[in-house]
């Protein structure tokens, strides 16, 4: 579910091929098209008050890695700015990333104070000791966030991410050319679009559960990856693999694509543009949660802390969540901006989250503990096999 541009720019650069929108998206700011998207990718960017002398509360600094649009800073959206000046600790370096990918290269080159971590990379950076416990005490409005959500960040007993914003896969289709979709016909045909990430594998997974046996989508034996990568590699050539938002939507508004994996904000991007893509009904899906991490040795610790409150408040998380096209982890953040997309994510509605299986990262074990389940390095062994 890549998803990292700032969903005004995409919806802007989608309504300009298309000619067709009349406003911006879903619950988002007046576009900036030029000045919209933060620091670029693994760069280091200074904010605007890092030269003002910091406030009495504090005098740390820290180091943020992030997706991008996580952490804007600059122009109208300045939240590490806000940070800064509310509590005086100083963003001393800002990265940001487009894909799990490059996060993981930027972590390998440097520690970082936060980190905004998906599921491709949380079990691993735990597993690893690269992240410490959170004492969820000293983050305030932890307990407002979604119970379900909180409950993804614990491991052993301990917690180790504070829940930001949360998103789903969907499978959007032409009626004019699919007339028998179905969740298999996405990966038994030509003229679609996958997320080029390893965890599509899971939805494969998924849409073929029945027929291999799968109980957990993001726990396969080496029996059921096989079987799923085969039934992948049928139509491996006539497909596209998008990992940029924008590759996405220009093939919507081209026409390119019979059938692809998307999210409910492009649901609301074409449906301004008066595309005529319907929604596939399925039984059920998988989502993704991307939570705030505590690095494993940060030299202020109440910056970091202050920095996790922040990131739990409902009016930045409802920010984000409308900037980047995703719902927010806080319940409270359902309002204003935000109010649209979280309706379209039917956050809040026990019955589509009930449907999704969140992902974890593939642990190479299995439960009951007497399976053999491939870990998520065979997992992108296998898919990099796959699209080359």
């Amino acid at each position: 579910m890549n998803r990292r541009i700032p969903a005004v720019t995409l919806a802007a650069a989608a309504c300009l091929t298309l000619a067709a929108c009349s406003g911006t998206a879903a619950g988002s700011p007046q576009p900036r098209l030029a000045a919209a998207t933060p620091s670029s990718t693994g760069t280091a960017t200074p904010t605007p008050s890092a030269t003002a002398p910091a406030l009495p509360q504090s005098d740390g600094t820290l180091q943020i890695l992030a997706f991008r649009g996580y952490a804007e800073s600059g122009g109208k959206l300045n939240w590490v700015g806000s940070f800064e000046k509310e509590t005086g600790c100083r963003v001393a370096r800002l990265s940001t990333v487009q894909t799990a990918e490059e996060m993981a290269v930027q972590l390998s080159q440097r520690p970082y104070d936060v980190i905004s971590a998906g599921p491709e990379l949380a079990g691993g950076l735990v597993a690893d000791g690269a992240v410490q416990p959170i004492d969820t005490a000293k983050v305030t409005g932890y307990t407002d966030l979604s119970k379900r959500f909180r409950q993804l960040t614990e491991s052993g007993g301990k917690v180790y991410g504070v829940p930001f914003l949360w998103t789903y896969g969907q499978v959007l289709y032409d009626p004019a050319k699919v007339q028998d979709a179905s969740p298999a016909r996405l990966f038994e045909s030509d003229r679609v679009a996958l997320r080029d990430t390893p965890l599509t594998i899971a939805d494969a997974a998924l849409a073929y559960k029945d027929e291999l046996g799968v109980d957990d989508p993001f726990e396969l034996t080496p029996a059921q990856l096989n079987a799923v990568m085969k039934k992948l590699a049928v139509h491996k050539d006539g497909r596209t693999y998008w990992k940029e938002p924008i590759t996405l939507a220009k093939g919507f508004a081209t026409g390119s694509f019979d059938l692809a994996q998307a999210t409910p904000y492009y649901r609301l991007l074409l449906g301004k543009a008066g595309k005529p893509y319907r929604v596939l009904s399925a039984p059920a899906t998988t989502g993704r949660v991307d939570s705030w991490m505590l690095g494993a040795n940060v030299p202020n610790i109440d910056c970091a802390y202050r920095w996790l409150s922040w990131m739990a408040k409902p009016d930045v998380q409802r920010d984000a969540a409308s900037w980047v096209g995703m719902a927010p982890a806080s319940p409270e953040a359902c309002k204003g901006r935000a109010k649209e997309m979280c309706a379209a994510y039917g956050a809040g509605k026990a019955d589509v989250l009930e449907k999704i299986t969140f992902a974890v990262r593939p642990p190479g074990d299995c439960r009951p503990k007497d399976r053999e389940c491939t870990d998520y390095a065979t997992w992108t062994e296998r898919w990099r096999g796959l699209v080359g």
